[in-house]
């Protein structure tokens, strides 16, 4: 969709829907994104960074997108609260000339760059790995917001490890909606209507650590719990190593925020994407090396501080192979990036 596009002249306004913003998580993405198109508005490549945000109302998104698109935004990144939702609005960005990319959730209009992962492997690879441990755990499935594109591919890959590991039961399924407070009550009443054993909690968000304390304060045993690794996280196991079992990978806020401005820096360069989908590797985190990812300002209730990985998890050169024209990006150096412990 994207072959014959004219970038636009120099410097660009770039625009960026937000779905949600009601967790860490999100936030820390909109916050690295903005230091980085801040480098650009330093040299004058950039003249201006706006932010909207839905409150995960599609309607309000796509509202939202049209005013961007009105104001002639150069450039529209997105976390989309929706797969087809937003479908519309985006055809009318790019018939406007407006690129349209997108992170943490594809959507399915042909015009949207979707800057992904694959995150029906993700959910597969975390029940697996349940199975391994224990094959025939009962297991606790705490899922994100309901209806997120994520999530639904998630589920998916969790379906496909159950059907393969026919041992592996589950003992309830919950919407944590990717927030702390919410996950803590919906497994708290889980396991007050489940007085059998909880082997595991396969959750997808990051919010291992309320789901620890919840079976902790319960009394109940430390279960497997998969998602996403954080400093919270690894915080509460380095005061509590017996209460805190977790297998899982690293989707953090910030290369999610980077290789979307990658992306995106690169396509107002005038590089031409191959695909409409970007895979990005997921980096894994295992029991056994949590060591490695923790670092001293990671407390139990530093919910706003996420690891950062050491080495980049999308190199120029692996990301070099996307596009069909490739240059490195402008205003993107690895060494740059603050270190997890940086206020």
């Amino acid at each position: 969709a994207w072959d014959n596009f004219t970038p636009p002249a120099k410097p660009w306004k770039w625009c960026h829907s937000e779905s949600y913003q009601g967790n860490p998580w999100r936030v820390s993405v909109t916050k690295e994104l903005k230091r980085l198109v801040d480098g650009l508005i330093a040299d004058g490549t950039v003249s201006s960074f706006e932010v909207s945000d839905s409150n995960n109302d599609p309607s309000q998104q796509i509202n939202q997108i049209r005013a961007f698109i009105d104001k002639k935004c150069s450039i529209i990144t997105s976390i989309p609260g929706s797969a087809t939702a937003l479908d519309d609005a985006v055809d009318a960005a790019a018939k406007a000339g407006i690129p349209f990319i997108t992170a943490a959730g594809s959507i399915t209009s042909p015009n949207a760059i979707n800057v992904d992962s694959n995150y029906a492997r993700w959910g597969y690879d975390m029940m697996t790995a349940i199975g391994k441990v224990k094959p025939d755990a009962s297991v606790l499935v705490v899922e994100g917001i309901a209806g997120h594109p994520i999530v639904v591919q998630e589920k998916q890959g969790a379906d496909k490890a159950l059907a393969e590991n026919k041992g592996l039961k589950v003992a309830r399924t919950v919407n944590g909606n990717w927030t702390a407070n919410v996950t803590k009550t919906v497994v708290l009443q889980a396991i007050a209507t489940n007085p059998a054993p909880i082997d595991a909690v396969w959750t997808t968000g990051s919010e291992s650590r309320v789901v620890a304390e919840a079976f902790a304060e319960a009394g109940r045993p430390a279960p497997l719990i998969t998602g996403s690794i954080t400093g919270d996280a690894l915080g509460y196991w380095k005061a509590n190593p017996d209460k805190y079992r977790f297998e899982g990978h690293a989707v953090l806020p910030g290369w999610t925020a980077q290789t979307l401005f990658r992306v995106g820096e690169r396509m107002l360069d005038g590089q031409k994407p191959k695909l409409n989908t970007l895979l990005i590797p997921i980096p894994p985190v295992h029991a056994a090396e949590l060591d490695k990812w923790y670092k001293d300002c990671m407390t139990p209730d530093a919910v706003s501080v996420f690891p950062v990985p050491p080495t980049d998890p999308m190199p120029e050169d692996v990301l070099d192979a996307y596009f069909a024209n490739p240059a490195p990006t402008k205003g993107w150096d690895y060494s740059k990036v603050p270190d997890a412990c940086a206020k």
